[in-house]
């Protein structure tokens, strides 16, 4: 947008040489100055209607979360639940590094307490 609006100054002063008719000229000025803000709006409603696009999705796309939380679910149960009752039967069961799940599931967790907040609200689906 930088280029446009550096534009738009000096073609507009060339304006009064050109166009000898007051109004035409100020017709012509007042769409020069506003080109800027069209290709913004422009851009912005371009943005939108792929962000609904991508809101719909697919299957793979909607499931990635579900599929994280589960692989974390399983990293905990092998660190807590499995490793504990396999060393009894004194079998080593290889941890899972929690050090890396913990910020995977807190974040998806803290979306999943904002995504609640919302549907309490009545604004998600």
């Amino acid at each position: 947008m930088g280029i446009l609006d550096a534009l738009i100054g000096p073609v507009t002063g060339l304006l009064d040489k050109v166009i000898p008719d007051v109004d035409e000229r100020n017709r012509i000025a007042f769409e020069l100055s506003t080109l800027a803000e069209k290709q913004a709006q422009a851009r912005a409603i371009a943005q939108i209607e792929l962000n609904k696009a991508d809101a719909k999705g697919n299957w793979f796309q909607s499931s990635w979360r579900p599929a994280c939380a589960w692989v974390c679910v399983l990293g905990f149960a092998v660190n807590f639940l499995i490793s504990p009752i396999a060393a009894a039967f004194n079998v080593v069961v290889p941890q899972a590094d929690t050090g890396v799940m913990m910020p995977v599931l807190l974040g998806m967790l803290g979306l999943a307490g904002a995504r609640s907040a919302e549907r309490l609200k009545g604004v998600g689906k």
